[in-house]
């Protein structure tokens, strides 16, 4: 059989279900999932098997407009990771159908297709609209674009999924495995168990503040009962936060360590021991160091 492997970029407006494609496709959780917009922020690879063919996916950071040095940053992390993309998939939701923001990825997305660059559409969540309703939005899309072509998926439920991963896995070019064939992510241990806690800590807090945190690992002990120690710190920028994230006599950062410690647990195979820190870091949203531990450009001034 003839090996295949390429990069798959999946762009689109956040919340449009990237993360949860991504998970599907792989088959396991690596890319953090939550109600709020805007929660992934570096690319995240996740690699799947496909008869012969491996595909990288290329979770990025949702395309809106940037206000702050963060949202420039995973704006640029989103469309580097479509311009180094085999395929690129826009995925777009069918309740909300052709917005504002669709119509802005679509024109620089021509410019790519201009240059030789292969875009297909995923139409998601399509249990939310009718048959009829479906039927003109991907009228719409293809008059307006020339897609080449176009999925209708539900990427929460699994419908039409295997149809897209077995296109891409015919399309991809031929060439040997980057990876080895276990491997399901490209990201270190480290920074999946660091966006792990990000994810409960985004999923019990409110409003505008999971903008305003991020979570390292600093240490990993591999201990001789097979087990691992992981010292995790929150770094927020205010006072007011810190205490926000602690919760009243700690119960908030308990709950959500207890939560990150079962799904590391459940993801290393093993018993976790983890250990939380919140620190107040005034200046972390300008900290270059910051951003590289997240995988993103810091970018030079404003």
């Amino acid at each position: 059989m003839t090996s295949r492997c390429g990069f798959v970029a999946l762009i689109g407006e956040p919340n449009a279900g990237k993360s949860t494609l991504l998970n599907r496709m792989v088959g396991a959780k690596v890319s953090i999932v939550t109600h709020k917009v805007q929660t992934t922020r570096a690319r995240i690879r996740g690699i799947a098997i496909e008869g012969g063919t491996q595909i990288v996916f290329v979770d990025t950071p949702g395309l809106f407009r940037p206000r702050r040095r963060l949202d420039r940053a995973m704006v640029a992390a989103a469309w580097g990771g479509a311009a180094d993309a085999d395929i690129v998939v826009l995925l777009v939701e069918a309740h909300r159908g052709m917005t504002e923001g669709v119509h802005a990825i679509l024109e620089t997305l021509r410019e790519q297709a201009a240059s030789g660059k292969r875009i297909a559409l995923a139409i998601n969540k399509i249990d939310r609209v009718k048959a009829p309703a479906l039927l003109a939005l991907t009228a719409e899309f293809n008059d307006a674009f020339p897609f080449e072509r176009t999925f209708l998926i539900s990427a929460e439920r699994g419908h039409g999924v295997e149809d897209l991963r077995a296109w891409l896995a015919r399309e991809l070019p031929e060439g040997p495995w980057l990876y080895p064939e276990d491997q399901i992510a490209d990201l270190p241990l480290r920074m999946i168990a660091a966006e792990i806690t990000r994810e409960k800590l985004t999923l019990r807090l409110h409003e505008e503040l999971p903008y305003q945190l991020t979570v390292e690992t600093e240490r990993w002990q591999e201990r001789k009962d097979g087990s691992a120690r992981i010292d995790q710190v929150v770094y927020v920028a205010r006072d007011g936060h810190k205490g926000i994230v602690l919760g009243h006599r700690g119960e908030t950062i308990k709950a959500v360590g207890q939560a990150a410690r079962a799904e590391l647990a459940e993801f290393l195979g093993r018993p976790v021991h983890l250990f939380l820190q919140v620190k107040v870091k005034p200046d972390w949203l300008d900290d270059r160091e910051r951003y590289s531990e997240m995988g993103l450009d810091f970018g030079d001034g404003e």
